[in-house]
Formats: structure tokens, C-alpha cells, sequence
């Protein structure tokens, strides 16, 4: 196919920018280690998601309650079928953006570089799903928000979202290392859901967000010009997140094909689909993270509405608030455990036998909350018993989906993380969508009305399942499923073959081939001596511009290393 010198152009500049310094990661150890996990895993991604799990569970509402999107008369079929219907875009997107992955090659990776390029992405899209004009004719509401979704979901999200996803998979092959990752990763995700938009939203600003107009009613336009302010804090905390999680991670396995001089074929998606949609195991796991997701998405989408209109005792948006509060702080207590025993129980069980009886689990744990539907109380022991019973999913999944692609990459020669990680993430942003298209659907078909006192009996029947029952049946079917899932009987003999075809790679391009723990090691040991000479460059400077005698002050430090390596010898006797 015939390039035009205009997109060689453009890809060579962005190439170069890539390798300035101002684009370089600022992890520079061989093997992963603490920074990188808690800056580039969990804190970075913790604020770069958290505004899409404010939408999760506040947009839809934010567009039915203080745009009336659920008016049938003002907005017909509007609100069920945007969702679903760009579910199509947001596959088309995600896919796009897996296949410039695939052709992007630079010294600092192939896919965190679109972390950096979608950050002003994501925040003008964010801004544009908040400025819908008020006031004006429906038909100008719904082609802004039709417009501002999709370029949120479909290409800024996307951008960011599958980048973010493939790290995992890219930044060591290292199985414990990437299994910490995966850990680290995870609870970001979960954190962003359980504490930014489950307790800190709910507790503090839902009444903020959903002004009470009296006698029940919102108070629409003080409520648009409160989002409006909610949008800037977004923006602000999401620009940072997504820098912090770009400069703070790292791809080893596409360095490691650069620096060993592989020079990797450009595949097509379409060959890679055919591999990976030829495979069990693959299925497999996309199937388990579609139907978690969707679950999730329809749960997370309906929560609001529950807590606003299902408990006993609730009649405003301040007391809703506070009950979903409590529903995301108990609901949240498995999760923060989980991230301590989730990988000690993996490692002991396996990672497939874990999530099948963590489903069993959370699947009878769940059908407490249906003794009482209306009770805070038994809402939120049968929430706490699902949630203990989902750690292992929420937590070591990720790296089950690496074992899959290496065993693809073990099996066919080649890796195919473009295609999969933009159905992973076509699947876990199009989830959004297409589980409020069915909230939306069922709460118009049910008769759902914002400025009612109380809901009839057919939306809370709606709630009910959508709160309370969607999470059980998805679980109940992935327990079956994951029984199939065999996939970590072929760990080291994957990552064997993996190592033969790289050896026989550098071997006919006429390099040395050095094995991986010794590759290892002098990288950790050029990394060492780099970062010792910038350390001296750095105290070198500092002593110029405070007058201090270099010699003495290295001395200094190096009699406090000293010190520090001797104490630390002690303890480890």
C-alpha cells in the first residue's frame, strides 16, 4: 500500500518527539519496582479514570434529570438508542487506535506514547459532554450530545483507555512482576469506582450536583451550572493523572525486540483476528470481561437511581446521597483487602481457580441483598458478600489475559496485543454505553419520572435487576466459563518458546544472542551507572550555584550510603 510523503512526514516528527528528552519515561530500572507501581499504576490511573467512573454512575442521570433526556415527548427513542447504537463507533475507535498501536514503534514503546497524545483529547471532550446549551430546541440538545458522547467514547476515551489497558501486557514477562502490576492496576480502576465515584461524589457533592428545586423536584439549571464546575475539577485531575501514568511506566517487551534489533512484521488486524478468534482461551477471557463489565456498567449506571428511589427512608437527593456513600464505603471494604490477598490466594489456588470460586461466592453472597430489597442493611451485606466473593476477578484477571497472549505469541510467533486490547477496550468503554441504553430502556418502557415522589412498581422491579440481579447472572455464567480456561498449564512452556524464536530472530539477523537474566542484569547495571552520573552532574550543579565544595559534599553522601548499606546488611543477617 502506498504511504503518502505527508504521513511519513507526520510519523517521522512524532517519532522524533518521542525520543527527545522531554517525552522520556523516568523509570529507568531494568526489573519493576515501587515508583512504577504506585506512580505509573495505581495513583496516575486512579485519576485519570475517575472521571469516567463519574459518568458511570452520574451521567446518564445528569442527562435524564437536568437535560430530560428521558422525556418520551421531548426526546422520543433519543436516550435508548445513543448508547447503543454508538457501541458501533466506540468499537470502530477502539479498533483504530489498536492498529496505530501495532504500527508505532518508538525507543519509548508502542503504546504509551497515546497516553501522552490523548490527554488533550480527553479534557476537550470532557468539557463538550457538559456544555450541552440549555434552553435550546431538543433537536440541537441531541446532535451536541450525540456529537460530545461519541467523541468521548469513540475516540478521546478509546485513545486513552487502550493505551492504559495494553501495559500490563507490555511492561515486563516477568509473571510475579506483571501479576503486581496487574494488582496495582486494577485497584486503580476499582478505587475510582469504590472511592472517587461511589463515597467521595455521593457523600459530599450529589446535593451539590442535583440541587433540590423543592417538593422533590431538581432544580435543572442550578444543577447544569454546578456540572459546569464539576467539568473544570475533571479536566484539571485527569490532564495530571494521564502525564503521571505516561511518566511513570514503561514497555520492557517492545524495548526488548528493539534493543535485540527484531525487526517485527506489520501484521493486519485481520491476521491477528484470525489467530486470536481461533483460539478457546481467547474467547474465553473476552467473554468473561464482557459479561463483567456489562454487568458492572448496568449496575454502577443504576446505582444512583436506587439508592434515590428503592431504600427505606430516603426521600432526598442529600439522603440518597449519603446512602450510596454507604453502599460504595461497605461495598468498598472487600476491595481494599482484596488487594492485599488477592494475588496470595491466586498463587496459591491458581488464577482460573480463584475467580471460579470467587464467582460461587459472590454469586450466593449476592442473593442476600434480594431477601430485602428495600433495606440499607441487607443491601449492603449482600453488596459486601458479592464483593469478597469478586476479589480474585477484580484483581489478577489482567495478567490471565497476558498468559493468553503469550501463549498466542508462543504459538503463532507473533503477539497480537493491537487486536485484543482494542476489543478489551472496545468492551470496556462500549459497556458504558450499551448498559445505560438498556437502563434507559427499561426505565422509559417501566414509566420512570424524575418529579415523581415515589416510583411505581415496574421501575423499581427495573431497579431491582438492574442494581441487584445483573451482577449475580453474569457471575453465575462466568464461573462455567473460566472452567475452561487452562491456560496457565502452559506458562513456562510458552515463555521457553517465546525465548527460542527471539534467539533464532537475532541469530539470523547476524546479532549475539545473550540470555535473558544476563540481558537483565547489564541492563540493570548500565541503568545503575547512568542514574550515578546524573546524580553527580545534579550535585555538581548544586554546588555551583550555593558555593559548596563538590569533593566534601560527595564525601557526605558517600558516607551516608555507607551507613545506610551497612544498617541494611544488619537487618537481613
Amino acid at each position: 500500500m502506498a504511504v503518502s510523503s505527508n504521513t511519513v512526514a507526520k510519523s517521522t516528527a512524532r517519532r522524533g518527539f518521542f525520543e527527545s528528552s522531554i517525552a522520556r519515561t523516568r523509570i529507568t530500572s531494568a526489573n519493576v519496582r515501587l515508583p512504577e507501581m504506585a506512580l505509573g499504576y495505581l495513583v496516575g490511573p486512579f485519576m485519570a479514570l475517575i472521571s469516567n467512573a463519574v459518568f458511570a454512575a452520574y451521567l446518564n442521570r445528569y442527562y435524564s434529570d437536568v437535560l430530560g433526556w428521558t422525556n418520551a415527548a421531548r426526546f422520543g427513542a433519543f436516550s435508548t438508542l445513543l448508547p447503543i447504537v454508538s457501541v458501533v463507533f466506540v468499537i470502530i475507535g477502539n479498533l483504530f487506535v489498536g492498529r496505530l498501536i501495532d504500527n508505532t514503534r518508538t525507543s519509548q514503546g508502542k503504546a504509551r506514547p497515546y497516553l501522552l497524545i490523548s490527554a488533550p483529547f480527553v479534557v476537550v471532550a470532557i468539557a463538550l459532554l457538559f456544555l450541552t446549551p440549555q434552553g435550546t430546541p431538543a433537536a440541537v440538545q441531541m446532535i451536541w450530545i450525540a456529537l460530545s458522547y461519541n467523541l468521548y467514547y469513540a475516540v478521546a476515551y478509546p485513545m486513552f483507555y487502550t493505551a492504559h489497558s495494553s501495559m500490563v501486557a507490555l511492561s515486563t514477562r516477568n509473571s510475579n512482576q506483571r501479576g503486581l502490576l496487574a494488582t496495582f492496576s486494577n485497584a486503580s480502576a476499582v478505587a475510582s469506582v469504590g472511592i472517587g465515584a461511589s463515597i467521595v461524589i455521593p457523600i459530599l457533592l450529589q446535593s451539590y450536583l442535583f440541587v433540590d428545586g423543592g417538593a422533590g423536584r431538581i432544580d435543572a439549571t442550578a444543577s447544569y451550572a454546578h456540572w459546569r464546575v464539576m467539568m473544570i475539577a475533571l479536566c484539571i485531575l485527569t490532564a495530571i493523572g494521564i502525564l503521571c501514568e505516561y511518566y511513570f511506566t514503561r514497555e520492557r517487551i517492545t524495548e526488548e525486540n528493539m534493543k535485540l534489533n527484531i525487526v517485527e512484521e506489520k501484521l493486519s488486524m485481520k491476521q491477528q483476528a484470525k489467530v486470536c478468534m481461533g483460539n478457546m482461551y481467547w474467547w474465553i477471557i473476552i467473554l468473561y470481561f464482557l459479561l463483567f463489565q456489562l454487568s458492572g456498567m448496568i449496575k454502577n449506571g443504576s446505582m444512583s437511581y436506587y439508592t434515590r428511589w428503592m431504600l427505606d427512608g430516603v426521600t432526598t437527593e442529600a439522603s440518597a446521597g449519603a446512602a450510596m456513600s454507604t453502599l460504595g464505603l461497605i461495598g468498598g471494604i472487600p476491595t481494599a483487602i482484596g488487594m492485599l490477598v488477592a494475588w496470595p490466594i491466586a498463587n496459591k489456588l491458581g488464577k482460573r481457580n480463584a475467580i471460579v470460586i470467587g464467582m460461587i461466592i459472590a454469586v450466593l453472597g449476592g442473593c442476600v441483598s434480594l431477601l430485602d430489597v428495600h433495606s440499607l442493611v441487607m443491601v449492603c451485606l449482600g453488596v459486601v458478600l458479592k464483593g469478597i466473593g469478586s476479589i480474585p476477578a477484580m484483581y489478577v484477571t489482567l495478567a490471565l489475559l497476558s498468559d493468553v497472549l503469550d501463549h498466542l505469541e508462543a504459538r503463532n510467533g507473533f503477539r497480537s496485543d493491537g487486536f485484543t486490547m482494542s476489543v478489551y477496550s472496545a468492551i470496556m468503554v462500549g459497556m458504558t454505553g450499551l448498559g445505560n441504553g438498556l437502563i434507559n430502556a427499561f426505565l422509559t418502557v417501566a414509566g420512570y419520572d424524575p418529579f415523581a415522589a415515589t416510583q411505581n412498581g415496574a421501575v423499581q422491579t427495573v431497579l431491582t435487576v438492574c442494581y441487584l440481579g445483573s451482577e449475580l447472572i453474569a457471575y453465575a455464567i462466568i464461573a462455567v466459563l473460566m472452567l475452561f480456561l487452562n491456560v496457565e498449564k502452559h506458562v513456562d512452556d510458552d515463555h521457553a518458546t517465546i525465548i527460542e524464536h527471539q534467539k533464532a530472530a537475532v541469530l539470523a539477523a547476524g546479532g549475539e544472542w545473550i540470555e535473558p537474566a544476563e540481558r537483565l542484569r547489564l541492563e540493570q547495571e548500565e541503568a545503575d551507572r547512568l542514574a550515578e552520573i546524573a546524580r553527580q552532574d545534579e550535585l555538581r550543579a548544586r554546588c555551583v550555584k550555593k558555593g559548596l565544595n563538590y569533593e566534601e559534599e560527595e564525601a557526605r553522601y558517600q558516607a551516608k550510603l555507607q551507613a545506610r548499606q551497612e544498617k541494611k546488611s544488619r537487618w537481613f543477617k
